[in-house]
């Protein structure tokens, strides 16, 4: 054999290798590839996706929970407002109630000034009257001098 002829057969034989790689061999080869590309595409295009809604997710996160921390400052403010309503109240109760206990006393007091007083009076009344009777030995009668009597009692 000649250099030539075994030159042409080895061509011959890689073209016919060739195209059988190429009719039967990179087809698949070439399908897969691309299921392989598409699914990695896939993968990144969710991984992107994901990302963008973990973002969102905390975003909404922090949202409601700076929502959630005003509100709370704001039940904590109301809460601080009643207690203040509800002190100032009873201190106003309280300091009403002093007033009326405080009125009450004044008048049992005078009530019972007038009454020392009367009673004070009318002492003195029969004491001048048993007085006067000693002093001038004999008896008074006091129901005959009851108006002098009563204008002594209002001098006194």
């Amino acid at each position: 054999m000649n250099i030539n002829a075994t030159l042409i057969l080895q061509s011959i034989a890689m073209m016919i290798f060739v195209w059988f790689c190429m009719k039967f061999i990179w087809p698949p080869l070439l399908k897969a590839m691309d299921e392989r590309r598409e699914k990695v595409a896939d993968g990144l295009a969710a991984s992107d996706l994901a990302e963008k809604e973990l973002e969102a997710a905390k975003l909404t996160a922090d949202e409601q929970i700076t929502e959630a921390r005003s509100k709370a400052g704001e039940i904590v403010d109301q809460a601080n407002q009643r207690h203040s309503q509800i002190l100032d109240q009873a201190k106003e109760d309280a300091g009403s109630e002093r007033q009326r206990q405080v009125s009450a006393a004044e008048a049992d007091i005078a009530l019972a000034t007038n009454q020392a007083r009367e009673e004070l009076r009318a002492s003195v009344a029969s004491l001048a009257v048993l007085g006067a009777s000693k002093i001038l030995e004999k008896e008074v009668d006091a129901q005959a001098h009851k108006e002098l009597l009563d204008k002594l009692i209002a001098e006194i």
